[in-house]
């Protein structure tokens, strides 16, 4: 006789992975290049080093009054290579001598990672202390990162939007305590806030928070 044919085993289906821990995922996957637009602090070093027209007078007690601004301006930074790494314009910038801090009204920076990549952050202002260590992006903030060779103005590969992006350097932390609004794809995050530390790749939030993610459509 015949031995009875086994049954065959249904083909186990992948577990779904909950939206928060894949919008985690591709915040950490993506965020880097957005941080090095932000922690352009070697670039700060032309702000400081502008030379001063006139001559020193007396020492003056400190006052919060900008000692040099500069009016439509546009400052680079071009690496080794000859190439272009950040670039930073804006309407004005002014430098406070008493907080050693630069504030720039309309901000917009540029950076190329070494692969081509593009990342674009825009700001109604920023303000950074003197070495750059701390940058901070107020009102409007939209940052935005796009492929190798696209134009600016073509479709982002992630985008996150708010009314405020704080960026530090030494500890490499990108942050805000207000919303956000975070894209890529067909994912959307909506958070209270969140903090992304780069030497770790962790990415947290507090607070109530929203996604939506889209499917990808099937290949018939």
């Amino acid at each position: 006789m015949n031995a009875p044919a086994l049954p065959v085993p249904a083909p186990r289906r992948r577990p779904v992975q909950p939206w928060l821990w894949r919008a985690q995922s591709l915040v950490s996957s993506y965020l880097p290049l957005l941080l090095m637009a932000l922690l352009a602090s070697g670039t700060w070093w032309l702000v400081k080093n502008t030379p001063l027209l006139g001559e020193p007078g007396e020492l003056a007690p400190p006052r919060h009054v900008p000692d040099y601004r500069m009016n439509n301006f546009e400052l680079q930074r071009i690496g080794a290579d000859g190439r272009l790494n950040v670039q930073i314009a804006g309407a004005e910038l002014r430098h406070y001598p008493d907080t050693d801090t630069v504030e720039i009204d309309q901000v917009r920076v540029r950076a190329v990672a070494p692969d081509g990549m593009l990342a674009i952050a825009e700001a109604k202002r920023a303000i950074s202390n003197g070495d750059g260590s701390d940058l901070q992006l107020l009102g409007d903030v939209r940052l935005r990162r796009l492929p190798a060779g696209a134009r600016e103005d073509a479709p982002a590969q992630m985008e996150v939007r708010g009314e405020f992006l704080q960026a530090l350097a030494n500890s490499e932390i990108l942050r805000s305590h207000l919303p956000v609004t975070i894209r890529q794809g067909g994912t959307t995050l909506n958070a209270q806030n969140f903090e992304y530390r780069h030497l770790t790749g962790q990415v947290s939030f507090t607070g109530k928070a929203q996604g939506q993610i889209t499917p990808r459509p099937t290949k018939k």
